[in-house]
């Protein structure tokens, strides 16, 4: 199926309203069966090398995360090697994905795994989501991709399918109601195949098709990263990171940004628990 003719077999589809589940299931696998993506973490079922991915790709493009993920599992090739490493450590190598609190939340799901689990994480959505930061999707990736799990998911892309699909015209649609669909829909004997197809499908919806998500009721415009206070605090954490320790006046001495900002990502890293004051008054990652 060329990418050209995919909205238009898809239109044809639902020109007479929302098809039935089977002819749903037809069309999706059909599309994902000539133009499925290649991804390093499509080609594994080990629950840690999916649980990577899927935190990383949590907010950032598909193409930053390739590199980052071969790199992240080259100094941390396993559940144990990941909870034994420094949150410093983890950092540093973290460097460039942004949103360094997801970070932290795996390496603390990692220890989880080794300390509660014996280094056996649990298989299901249900039992994975009592891992430190794993919320409702991640869980449902995980038990999806690794174990086989038909647990209804959502994400950016099967969103999108599910909106242009079963919703079309209608605004503020809840990821409760679709939710709903997506469990009525989904193709429970390949899961792991069936929810690739789905997220595959809505790139290419996404690319011919603009604001699908802007009806979504969940829907959030993403603030400009350049300049932002989510610049400021990654550039914080990062300099402490490559230092291991500094006090705050080298802190605002390394970074190029107004000292009112950087203190104010200080306080705020501290009150979360990401960094905090040691010796000498120098700053670190906790941990």
């Amino acid at each position: 199926m060329k990418e050209s003719t995919t909205i238009t077999s898809l239109n044809a589809l639902i020109a007479k309203g929302p098809p039935t589940p089977q002819a749903f299931q037809k069309f999706v696998l059909g599309y994902f069966k000539k133009n499925s993506r290649d991804f390093p973490w499509r080609t594994t079922k080990d629950p840690y090398k999916i649980l990577v991915s899927e935190v990383m790709l949590q907010q950032t493009q598909t193409e930053r995360v390739v590199a980052k993920y071969a790199e992240f599992l080259k100094a941390f090739p396993t559940w144990r090697a990941l909870s034994e490493a420094t949150p410093a450590d983890v950092v540093k190598v973290w460097m460039g994905l942004g949103y360094y609190r997801r970070a932290f939340n795996l390496h603390k799901a990692a220890q989880s795994v080794c300390h509660e689990y014996g280094g056996s994480p649990p298989e299901t959505a249900e039992d994975l989501r009592k891992l430190p930061g794993v919320g409702p999707y991640t869980a449902a990736a995980v038990a999806a991709f690794a174990f086989g799990e038909p647990a209804p998911m959502i994400e950016t892309n099967i969103r999108s399918v599910y909106l242009y699909t079963f919703y079309p015209q209608v605004c503020a649609v809840s990821d409760k109601e679709l939710l709903l669909t997506v469990e009525e829909t989904l193709y429970k004997q390949d899961p792991r195949t069936w929810f690739y197809a789905l997220m595959d499908l809505g790139v290419e919806l996404k690319k011919h098709t603009k604001g699908i998500n802007q009806r979504s009721k969940h829907h959030v415009k993403q603030s400009k990263f350049e300049g932002s206070h989510r610049q400021v605090r990654a550039a914080v954490l990062r300099a402490i990171a490559e230092e291991e320790s500094l006090r705050r006046a080298d802190i605002t001495r390394k970074l190029s940004y107004d000292a009112d900002k950087i203190e104010a990502a200080i306080v705020e890293l501290q009150s979360e628990g990401l960094i905090e004051k040691i010796r000498g008054g120098r700053l670190a990652i906790v941990g």
